[in-house]
């Protein structure tokens, strides 16, 4: 057992007794369907697998792993068709190029079998042996068990500052509000996992879909550890790009701050003039001032500029489901006929 899993173990499993919900499940003759996207990860394969089996091999469950190589670039294929070609549980999905972690993931949960699904990282930030505590809790009765990162050191102080910044702005707009620090890493019964798979759209922000479609949930805390091997691909401009995807998917907030910043400019725009009416008709002339009225005018173009940006964010997205191409698309199925 690791530090990660003993750290507030008495603590959480004293918590989720309080409050477990009513019913109680078993694990026995249920299938676990973990779900590992994959990028470029062959030098975390072995790794992975090894502690794949010596944590979640004695769950007494029947188990799928389905990988999905998202378009990788290194052999990460190669070596999970060699692994499948010895191992039935390993299944393989090869996607026709590279679409995304999100579409990766929709993948795995449309080709996953079990009563229970968890999807969690190739690098090992998402530690296995957390598994047998969000089974343990799943048996209570909740449908969902996330992952809470309650310590987020192995990340940069730069990276730690914008993921907080992220959960604060989404969960003050979103009607729908995501645990902060939590990421895909969770355990998710067979009825969460189907209703995931009706929803249509396809710019899917997962973590957003995982709040919206509710069921009994609960988290559990745990330490992120450092990547085992090789960099993310999550880079700033993308992560950028990714909280973008994710407001702009659930909320319509930022075109209604605009519907505002329109009515005070309006507002302002009525007293000055109003203001300067009557200047002119006590003073006689108004104060000519060229470079206060190019400052309102540039600052005005400003605002328009702006405005009309967050309307393209949404009329993008509108673009991208209107033309109804598939998630994703896959090149070739690895084991799924054993």
């Amino acid at each position: 057992m690791t530090d990660t899993t003993r750290t507030g173990r008495a603590r959480r499993r004293a918590a989720a007794t309080k409050t477990a919900p009513a019913g109680q499940r078993s694990r026995r003759g249920k299938r676990l369907s973990l779900i590992i996207p994959m990028h470029n990860e062959a030098p975390v394969l072995d790794a992975l697998f090894e502690r794949l089996d010596a944590t979640v091999g004695g769950l007494k469950l029947a188990l799928e792993i389905i990988c999905i190589d998202d378009g990788s670039r290194d052999d990460t294929l190669e070596r999970l068709r060699l692994r499948a070609a010895t191992d039935a549980r390993i299944r393989a999905i090869s996607l026709s190029r590279n679409f995304g972690k999100e579409a990766a993931l929709t993948a795995g949960l449309e080709a996953a079998t079990g009563q229970m699904i968890v999807p969690l990282d190739a690098d090992l930030q998402d530690p296995p042996e957390l598994i047998a505590e969000f089974v343990t809790l799943w048996e209570q009765g909740y449908d969902v068990v996330y992952g809470v990162r309650s310590d987020r050191s192995s990340d940069t102080p730069l990276k730690r500052t914008t993921a907080d910044l992220f959960y604060r702005l989404f969960n003050s707009v979103s009607d729908y509000p995501i645990p902060a620090s939590t990421g895909d890493f969770r355990l998710m019964d067979r009825c969460v996992v189907e209703a995931l798979n009706r929803l249509p759209e396809r710019n899917r922000f997962m973590k957003g879909l995982f709040a919206w479609v509710g069921f009994k949930q609960v988290g559990v805390a745990y330490v992120r550890p450092a990547r085992l091997a090789g960099e993310t691909a999550w880079g700033y401009r993308k992560l950028f790009r990714f909280a973008v995807d994710g407001v702009t998917a659930f909320t319509t907030v930022p075109l209604r701050i605009w519907t505002l910043v329109g009515i005070g400019a309006a507002i302002a725009a009525l007293i000055t003039g109003v203001g300067l009416i009557v200047r002119v008709l006590i003073v006689g002339r108004d104060v000519p001032g060229y470079a206060s009225l190019m400052v309102a005018l540039l600052f005005g173009f400003a605002l328009q500029m702006i405005a009309l940006g967050v309307m393209g964010e949404y009329i993008g997205r509108m673009y991208q489901e209107v033309k109804g191409r598939p998630t994703y698309l896959v090149k070739d199925r690895i084991g799924f006929d054993a």
